[in-house]
This record gives C-alpha cells, structure tokens and sequence, in this order.
C-alpha cells in the first residue's frame, strides 16, 4: 500500500501539495545573517524582514554592522511578469533596481543569490519525483526541479528533500548550469500557531567553501501587515 500510495504522487501533485500547506498571512522576524568563509572567519549582520503573501512581498532592512546600517531591499514577486527587486544604498543615496539578468547576484555578499530569494513557480519548473530517502530519521519525498528553457536562472536544476508528511522543504541542492552541484540548503523549522515556520536555513557554496547561516529570532505572525509597507518609500525608513 505504500509503494502504491508513493509512486501514485507525481512531481507536480508533490509540488502542489508545498505549495498549498498550511501558512501564514504575514510575518515579520529578526535575523542574524553569518558569513562564514573558508577558513572559519565569521562576519555577521543583523536585519529586519516582513514578508506577506506565501513571501511574494517581502522587505528587508540591515540594522547592523554600522557599515551596511540603513541597506535595504524589497521584492515584489509577479505572476505574469518579472519580479520587482530594488535595493536602497545609503552610501551611494539611491535606488538600484536588481534587473533579470543580475538575479543570479549575490545578495549582501551572503551565498544566496537574489534568485535563491524568489519563490519557485509552479509553470516555471518541470517537476518530477525521483524518490524517497530518510533523511535526519524523517522519511522524504526527493523532487527534482528543472526550469523551463525559457527561465532566466543561473541553475540546471534543484533536487530537494522533502518531508512525506508535513511537505516542507528540509535540505536542497542546487546545481549549476555545467550539471556540477554548486550549492546545499539546510532549513531548520518550530511549530508556531499551527505553521511549520522556520527558525534557521544554512546555504553552503561546495565549489568555494563558503557558507551563510541565518537565524530567525523575534518571529511574528498573521499581525495584519498592510501592503502599503511594501513600496520603494519604505526602504529608506529603518524600522523601531
């Protein structure tokens, strides 16, 4: 019955059901963003995020070091279009649009790419389910993930490891367009409200030994954020 029940889930009804899980309106949160390079030396960042709509909008201001203190970024995703990216740089005092061909950027020096920051649309990837694994004792779906050729990405494709029960996404690699795996993600989660809500993702860049954390602290959810707070005006406003 369960080889039965396995193997009757498709890549897309696999990638359906993530996308239809159980989350929040909002969020808003605190994080700690840590570089880590190949010789174990640390940099760390604090910033502020608040996302709304499954992260389709999403605004993002640098609290600290002092040096990237009032940096900002904003994404609006589209359906039917590009996405909206803008980054505010005080030190330069504009406004600098990240277009479709800079997406595969780095975003703050981090391992994420402005790319890695969007979702991953349902008519944008070819899914397929490759197989099941344990992975950390937690029995996961394996999805292969390949763009449409006509999807301006840095990547051949994505192969994620994902929870049978709950369909959340637990580790990812990622792999560059020569086919060589060029970066694993680790996400970390805590039950908040009835949302599976992360608490820590790890992106580590095999191919230069350089790795970003990212830990949540301060979580809130469904507070009625307004859409208002995601415009190009807000980015030059620090929050209190």
């Amino acid at each position: 019955l369960l080889i039965g029940w396995v193997f009757a889930l498709t890549g897309d009804e696999l990638a359906q059901k993530m996308d239809d899980r159980k989350k929040p309106e909002d969020s808003s949160v605190d994080l700690i963003m840590t570089l880590i390079n190949k010789n174990g030396k640390t940099r760390s960042s604090s910033l502020r995020s608040i996302m709304k709509d499954d992260g389709a909008k999403q605004i993002i201001w640098f609290l600290s070091p002092a040096d990237d203190k009032g940096v900002s970024f904003l994404k609006i995703e589209h359906d039917n279009r590009d996405d909206e990216m803008r980054i505010w740089l005080p030190a330069f005092k504009k406004i600098r649009r990240i277009s479709a061909k800079k997406r595969s950027a780095s975003f703050m020096g981090s391992d994420m790419s402005y790319e890695d920051m969007s979702s991953r649309q349902m008519d944008e990837f070819k899914f397929t389910l490759i197989g099941q694994v344990v992975y950390d004792s937690i029995p996961c779906h394996l999805l292969e993930s390949i763009p449409m050729e006509h999807i301006r990405t840095a990547y051949s494709k994505h192969i994620t490891w994902v929870d049978s029960t709950l369909f959340i996404p637990l580790k990812e690699e990622s792999y560059n367009k020569k086919g060589t795996l060029l970066k694993g993600k680790y996400f970390t989660y805590t039950l908040m409200k009835g949302y599976h809500t992360l608490t820590e993702i790890r992106v580590t860049n095999v191919q230069n030994n350089h790795s970003t954390q990212l830990k949540f602290e301060n979580i809130t959810l469904d507070t009625g954020v307004r859409d208002e707070l995601f415009h190009e005006q807000q980015l030059k406003r620090l929050p209190k």
